[in-house]
């Protein structure tokens, strides 16, 4: 485990957060229709295949739904429940001490801004379990899957139930929504390239070129480091205009930096920093629409994922926009809002030497888009060595959870959480690796791969002097200033 390691994250957990994430496990468990097999006395799950990061299924056909277990089946009563004398049923399938039956959550509509509660009895009653299951998966990438789990948690203030809700919301709204993984991710940047270039649908080109605008202009990008050590996203709020992009495009735009900024992550460092310059900032570069579905995307979709928000150089009529979206704020994050006024305030938050000049500061570097070049994602193309990394992946998953199963079956008992975490950990490190081996497989090269700021391997290269060799890896924890990064490095 990295040092300085915030609280709340595997490696850190108290004794009660320990039991919070293990409650949220065999819920997950029961919804994904995990429940294993008993085998000399041991329960682990079926060796299911697992979907790629980039082939998510959406929800299937009601036909084939038909043919398929039903989501309801994985509440119902296995050979190991037992009920109750009021004939309710208490479930001992997967755990030692009896864990919460999902037919039997409370669902509070309580604290859901966002309507996920409908989202999740939606999810329960019509996607398959392990159409949830493999969203999930593919989500996890090269994360600890504990660490994805405890971002849930956390957000939800340790309320198991109300986590469980926003995660199952999360992964509906990632394969049957927006099409993260096996759309805006696998196609990228050159998919849309070729897609505008031959389509005879004026709607979907308008949304290809106008993805592609955003990129080329520079409306936000991901460049540098923070004291510290975070990943920024400047977002230059002068380059919008309402109504010049279409709103599908807009919200890919978000998603594709998003989860771009995902691959920027390194233990101990788990959230990014984003700095909204505000220089000639108008009313006519206003448009809530963007601006709520970026909210829901951090509160929503990606939570605890912001480290801190930077308002740089807000004029005053920012006044009456900022009254207004404050009020759509959690107030968790409303309160890593930071107006800052000028570059000796912003340097409070960043070395001056790591500033670019457009911001005032010392750096000397402007944003410029390297187009896709043709090829980039012929690796792509490689069904057989995707399949044989695919296949050790599904067996990587099924080992950590039998892990899982095992740590939830074994319940409170002091002397084995220890043991058990560290078994968790040694499979997310495998996972980790496999990760960066389908990646060129299964994700678009994007800018910031031709810029040479993601690299072989997962290697990071945060200020990238040419796409050659990058320079010797430190963590961002211990050098927070011009880095260069390997994924395997950062344990």
């Amino acid at each position: 485990m990295a040092p300085n390691t915030p609280a709340g994250r595997p490696g850190t957990l108290t004794p009660q957060e320990e039991e919070k994430l293990r409650k949220l496990w065999a819920l997950t468990m029961k919804v994904f229709g995990v429940h294993g097999e008993e085998i000399n006395g041991v329960e682990t799950p079926a060796a299911a295949p697992v979907a790629t990061p980039a082939a998510t299924p959406a929800a299937a056909p009601a036909a084939e739904k038909e043919k398929k277990k039903s989501k309801l089946n994985v509440f119902s009563r296995h050979k190991k429940d037992k009920a109750d004398k009021n004939g309710e049923v208490e479930s001992t399938a997967t755990s030692g001490t009896s864990t919460p039956d999902i037919g039997r959550l409370s669902l509070s509509t309580d604290d859901d801004k966002f309507g996920q509660t409908a989202e999740f009895k939606a999810a329960i009653a019509n996607i398959p379990p392990e159409d949830l299951r493999n969203a999930f998966w593919s989500m996890v990438k090269h994360d600890h899957p504990d660490a994805l789990l405890l971002r849930f948690l956390r957000a939800r203030k340790w309320d198991v139930e109300k986590a469980l809700v926003m995660m199952i919301s999360t992964m509906q709204w990632r394969m049957g929504e927006m099409h993260v993984d096996d759309k805006i991710v696998k196609n990228g940047e050159l998919g849309a390239l070729e897609e505008a270039a031959k389509s005879s649908d004026a709607k979907a080109k308008k949304n290809d070129e106008d993805f592609l605008v955003q990129l080329r202009m520079g409306k936000s990008y991901l460049h540098g480091l923070d004291n510290a050590g975070r990943p920024m996203c400047i977002v230059r709020a002068r380059l919008h205009k309402a109504g010049e992009q279409t709103e599908e495009s807009l919200e890919r735009f978000t998603v594709y930096t998003i989860e771009t900024a995902r691959l920027l992550l390194r233990p101990p460092i788990d959230t990014a920093t984003i700095v909204f310059d505000m220089t000639d900032f108008s009313m006519a570069n206003m448009d809530y629409t963007p601006v709520k579905f970026m909210i829901k995307c951090f509160e929503a979709n990606y939570p605890e994922s912001l480290g801190t928000v930077l308002v740089y150089k807000a004029p005053w009529v920012f006044n009456a926009v900022w009254s207004i979206v404050r009020g759509w704020l959690d107030p968790v994050v409303a309160g890593k809002v930071s107006f800052v006024k000028n570059v000796d305030e912003l340097q409070k938050f960043v070395p001056k030497d790591q500033i670019p000049a457009e911001l005032g500061g010392d750096e000397d570097w402007v944003y410029k888009y390297p187009e896709p070049v043709p090829g980039e994602n012929d690796t792509m193309k490689d069904e057989a060595t995707r399949n044989a990394i695919e296949a050790d992946r599904t067996q990587i998953v099924n080992r950590y959870e039998s892990t899982i199963l095992e740590w939830i079956r074994a319940g409170t008992q002091a002397e084995t959480i220890e043991q058990r975490r560290k078994e968790r950990d040694t499979v997310a490190e495998a996972l980790r690796q496999n990760y960066w081996k389908l990646d060129p497989y299964v994700r678009a090269r994007t800018l910031y791969d031709r810029m040479g700021v993601i690299n072989q391997a997962g290697q990071l290269s945060f200020y990238p002097k040419s796409t050659a060799a990058a320079a010797p890896a430190v963590a961002p924890a211990t050098a927070p200033g011009r880095v260069s990064t390997s994924a395997d490095d950062l344990d």
